[in-house]
């Protein structure tokens, strides 16, 4: 895991989040890696993970 900015990175928040909803991270692919955000400080550095390591946690998540 690794905390950095990420300039020029697209970002995207979860489908299941509104803009009403104050608990959203948001997430980059950048190809190897993930990064990941919280929706509302943005400005502040992203936790960026091994793209394998994030698609294991999506999977785990959506089996619950």
């Amino acid at each position: 895991m690794n905390e950095q900015r990420l300039p020029g990175a697209h970002w995207f928040k979860s489908s299941y989040s509104s803009d009403s909803n104050n608990a959203c991270i948001e997430v980059a692919d950048l190809g190897p890696a993930v990064g990941i955000r919280d929706s509302k400080d943005a400005g502040r550095r992203a936790v960026t993970v091994p793209a394998a390591a994030w698609e294991a946690f999506v999977a785990h998540v959506g089996r619950r």
